[in-house]
């Protein structure tokens, strides 16, 4: 696979994601009868953040992981900087969902921690 290719599968998977948890908030929605806000529904409330939290930090690292492609990473870091944020990503999901508040915590270490590492990354590639 190329960069372009590892870059685009973890574009494909974080945008399912997010559709995916929009899909849970909509369904919420629907089933409480609320158009609006959360309606008190502590449920409805989860659902919100745990889309609005994804849609906070998934565009910026899609936008990294293609610029690292552009600039001709390598595909392994490539897979190793996607996997870790996707992964954190459905832990912090999870975490927020009512699992254990650990996942919620160490999704967000891998969350932050791919994201720094993209943008030291991409300030390697662009000087180099």
């Amino acid at each position: 696979m190329s960069a372009l290719q590892v870059a685009g599968v973890y574009i494909a998977i974080n945008i399912l994601m997010l559709v995916w948890f929009g899909l849970r908030v909509v369904a919420r929605r629907f089933r409480g009868k609320i158009s609006m806000g959360d309606g008190g529904s502590d449920d409805l409330a989860r659902a919100i953040r745990v889309h609005g939290n994804a849609s906070e930090y998934v565009p910026p690292m899609l936008v990294g992981l293609l610029a690292l492609a552009f600039l001709d990473a390598p595909v392994w870091a490539l897979h190793a900087l996607g996997i870790g944020f996707t992964l954190g990503r459905i832990m912090h999901a999870f975490g927020m969902s009512g699992a254990p508040i650990i996942l919620r915590q160490l999704g967000m270490v891998l969350t932050w921690t791919a994201m720094g590492i993209v943008s030291l990354a991409i300030l390697y590639f662009a000087f180099t």
